[in-house]
């Protein structure tokens, strides 16, 4: 099959969406089809090994920019993209770009859209209905069941337009021969103690505070946390500057990060009841970050917020759930898996076992059945 996957924003990026798009495109190319990404811009000239790096990419598969002029707000590049894609003899328009999905499904395209939030503004909905009721609309793609439900009850959609639920994924072979958290540490040069890591963007809600607020009281923990852009990392060094228990590495390729998550006795995602996206807004109540599924992949205890959406992939099995904004909750859980390996060991051998579920290349696959 020939898929046109159309990226919703810029890629190189070091944006979750970003990462989310090159997963797919790979998985799609694993998967054996004939795949071409559009992304907006002007080529950015980048080699793909430096790519391959970034994204933590195995299946190289080829990339054409095409522009986006901000005073048209998408359109431009939504349409361009579909025509090229026709052009190339494109069987399926795969896409987070509502723009994209709309002119496609108009056009007899058949497309699919995924959705990771409710549409926004008076824009969004209509865009919905026209890719709806639009002959060549195949799916509508929610990151959780949660968002599944909320379109279902807010959001006029034909009978005909199956909705199906794809949590996100995870490269498992790349967690296949994980070293231990001593000899990830050693690697690294992070010193060999009890450490909680952290791995992802520092944007508002992901309980960064929470953390901060851990290591200040648990100063026999290290904390270790990579990820973040450069403005939201200052405002972290500067909140962390007294603590001699916090390691901040910045951005990390996706290619390394295994090992920084290998690194960690327990991954911890402190999720907040406002979550903030790259774009802003409040996804608390839809999002499936990718982190999940690598925390479980990498085998190692997880601490999580007890959001329901979180909940649609962790449970007491192979996690330990703990309100967002309870400190206190959180220094004990940690307290207790540092001074009990065996319920460590239980937690990892259960996170292991549920991330055996959600690999990029069974997502892709499952999105594609029934298209013919």
């Amino acid at each position: 099959m020939r898929i046109a996957l159309v990226a919703p924003g810029s890629i190189p990026a070091p944006t979750a969406n970003s990462i989310q798009t090159m997963k797919m495109a790979q998985a799609f190319t694993a998967l054996g089809h004939d795949l071409r990404l559009y992304a907006p811009g002007e080529d950015p000239q980048v080699a793909w090994g430096q790519l391959a790096q970034q994204y933590g990419l195995r299946h190289e598969f080829p990339i054409k920019w095409l522009p986006r002029r901000r005073f048209l707000r998408g359109y431009d590049y939504g349409r361009a993209t579909v025509l090229d894609a026709k052009a190339w003899g494109a069987d399926l328009v795969y896409t987070r770009n509502p723009q994209a999905a709309a002119f496609g499904a108009q056009r007899r395209l058949p497309t699919i859209l995924e959705m990771h939030d409710l549409p926004h503004g008076r824009g969004g909905p209509r865009l919905l209905d026209v890719f709806a009721d639009g002959p060549g609309a195949r799916k509508l793609v929610a990151i959780t069941q949660a968002l599944a439900d909320a379109l279902r009850q807010r959001i006029r959609l034909p009978d005909k337009l199956l909705i199906q639920v794809a949590p996100d994924g995870v490269d498992l072979e790349r967690y296949a021969d994980l070293p231990t958290p001593t000899a990830a540490r050693q690697q690294l040069g992070l010193p060999d103690t009890f450490t909680a890591g952290y791995t992802g963007s520092l944007y508002a809600g992901r309980g960064i505070e929470l953390l901060l607020e851990l290591a200040a009281h648990l100063p026999e923990i290290h904390f270790l946390i990579a990820g973040g852009r450069e403005d939201d990392l200052a405002r972290v060094r500067h909140q962390a500057s007294a603590l001699n228990n916090v390691t901040l590495t910045g951005f990390v390729p996706n290619a390394d990060l295994p090992l920084y998550q290998a690194a960690s006795d327990v991954l911890l995602a402190p999720y907040q009841q406002q979550v903030s996206a790259s774009s802003g807004g409040n996804i608390a109540a839809f999002l499936s970050p990718m982190k999940l599924f690598e925390y479980l992949a990498s085998g190692r205890p997880i601490l999580a917020s007890q959001l329901p959406a979180l909940r649609e992939v962790l449970n007491e099995q192979n996690a330990t759930l703990l309100p967002g904004d309870d400190a206190a909750a959180w220094a004990a859980a940690l307290h207790a898996l540092a001074a009990e390996p065996a319920q460590r060991e239980r937690l990892s051998s259960a996170a292991r076992h549920s991330a055996q579920a959600y690999s990029w290349q069974a997502r892709a696959a499952a999105i594609l059945d029934g298209l013919g």
